[in-house]
């Protein structure tokens, strides 16, 4: 198949060569997709009224069947609507900086109104209190010494004090946030929430930052109306993987800056990545410096996103530059040393953690159900629209990687397009959240698990012609709103 293609500054559209059949290959996926959700939930409710063995209620989310309205319900809809009719065009006229801030805020809006559905005692202040969370366990860091130099005592089941699942499945930073935040007066469950919401939310701006560099403006600007009404809401606003989504995707796009020199408005010098640098040699060090930093700290966030670094490389790969990664080595190695020499051996426990895993349900859970059920979860977080696009992708990756591979003679064919850029960034992400499928370490909770993978799959959406847009939007925003309608999420 072919693309559609909007280079800077021109409205021309390179058309399909067959609309129509395009459109219906696109919708054939849709539906295969609705048909894994369905197969997984039909088939889950068998084994789990079987024997037990998923440990959900609501297969293949962990979740309970619960309709209800709540006062998040009209806001909710208010925002799909506004989003639906007048997110694209202004997505393409606004002022690039206005429109990350406004994808920022549309996304807490969209992403707070789904929360409150449920309330906002439930959905947003109780969230990280229960007995699984990080804030059960607050009072235990008084001083942080002593607990990071033992934290990994405490991990497996049957040790003494043993922590709670969230927190012996995390390395320490995860919870030393949320000390830290307590440390600043901002404790309790209220303000642990607001601090998930609103970093989670800017996860959206991160990925336009690091779309604009690595493909085009055009490119990301369609993406945006998608990244603000990611279905993966339901779930960014009551976690802290939403939090963490957020600390990944700013890595990687600090990262996408730095390679590409775009660490300053307009368009790079020879017109696309890694054609040229408007940005000076401070501020691209300092890109990639943080890009490290907070590398460093999403592999102390969650063990399972040392997977990102697939995603780096192939930001790497589209820049066809290694000149960030000292930089980013280095920032990265110093988080880690700085967790090393507070105690804390990562490797020790990620060990541990292992175990402690297969201590608790996902000793009985079937990963010969996991291994797809996983993805009918992938489904729902990321949506049908996204579905479309990654058959789309998966369309064009032989020619986009056949495009971008190193070239000795210019007339050897043409040049890689911004969509072949967005079709290897996306394989990256769908390769990432394939190897953790298989690792048999996400055996069931994945709709919050692969946050940080979702929104990198929901940039594909940019490939969506623009004359189904609203339609695929609307697909898009009915989805998380039946799930928080028809289900009490336990996450």
């Amino acid at each position: 198949m072919t693309h559609r293609e909007i280079r800077p500054g021109r409205a021309s559209v390179r058309p399909e060569p067959d609309e129509r059949a395009v459109r219906r290959a696109d919708l054939l996926a849709a539906a295969a997709g609705a048909l894994l959700v369905a197969l997984a939930a039909v088939i889950g409710t068998v084994i789990e009224h079987a024997n037990g063995s998923l440990h959900v209620n609501w297969p293949p989310l962990y979740a309970s069947w619960f309709p209800h309205l709540g006062p998040g319900t009209p806001a909710a809809v208010t925002v799909a609507v506004l989003v639906i009719a007048y997110g694209p065009p202004l997505a393409a006229r606004l002022p690039w900086r206005a429109l990350l801030l406004t994808c920022w805020a549309a996304a807490l809006a969209w992403t707070t109104a789904l929360a409150l559905i449920d309330g906002w005692r439930t959905g947003v202040a109780g969230r990280l209190t229960t007995a699984y969370e990080y804030l059960t366990v607050i009072h235990r860091f008084d001083d942080l010494g002593p607990v990071l130099r033992g934290f990994t005592g405490h991990i497996l089941n049957n040790a003494p004090d043993h922590w709670p699942a969230h927190v012996a499945g995390h390395p320490p930073a995860a919870i030393l946030t949320f000390v830290g935040l307590d440390r600043l007066g901002l404790g309790g469950g209220a303000w642990a929430g607001v601090w998930c919401l609103v970093t989670g939310a800017s996860t959206a701006a991160a990925v336009l930052i690091a779309l604009r560099a690595l493909t085009d403006e055009p490119t990301a600007r369609r993406a945006a109306p998608y990244l603000v009404l990611a279905p993966a809401a339901v779930w960014v606003g009551t976690s802290a993987d939403g939090y963490f989504a957020a600390v990944a995707a700013w890595s990687l796009a600090l990262l996408a800056l730095a390679a590409t020199g775009r660490t300053r408005p307009g368009p790079p010098r020879g017109g696309g990545a890694g054609g040229g640098s408007r940005g000076s040699v401070p501020l691209r060090a300092a890109a990639a410096l943080g890009s490290g930093l907070l590398l460093g700290l999403t592999c102390y966030l969650s063990y399972g996103l040392t997977l990102i670094v697939l995603i780096a490389a192939a930001v790497l790969l589209l820049a066809r530059s290694a000149r960030p990664l000292p930089l980013v080595a280095t920032g990265a190695a110093a988080v880690a040393v700085a967790f090393t020499l507070a105690g804390f051996d990562w490797w020790e426990g990620y060990r541990l953690l292992v175990q402690r895993y297969y201590q608790g349900a996902a000793a009985v859970r079937p990963y010969a159900y996991w291994v797809w059920g996983n993805l009918a979860c992938a489904v729902l977080i990321t949506g049908l629209a996204t579905v479309a696009a990654l058959r789309r992708i998966l369309a064009a990756a032989p020619a986009a990687v056949r495009r971008l591979r190193p070239r000795t003679d210019a007339r050897t064919g043409p040049p890689p397009t911004p969509a072949d850029r967005l079709t290897v960034l996306v394989l990256a992400a769908l390769l990432a959240l394939l190897v953790a499928d298989l690792s048999g370490m996400s055996k069931a909770e994945t709709e919050r698990i692969w946050l940080p993978f979702a929104s990198w799959l929901l940039a594909a959406c940019a490939l969506l012609p623009a004359s189904h847009r609203r339609s695929w939007l609307t697909a898009q925003a009915v989805l998380p709103l039946l799930v928080n309608h028809l289900l009490y999420t336990g996450w």
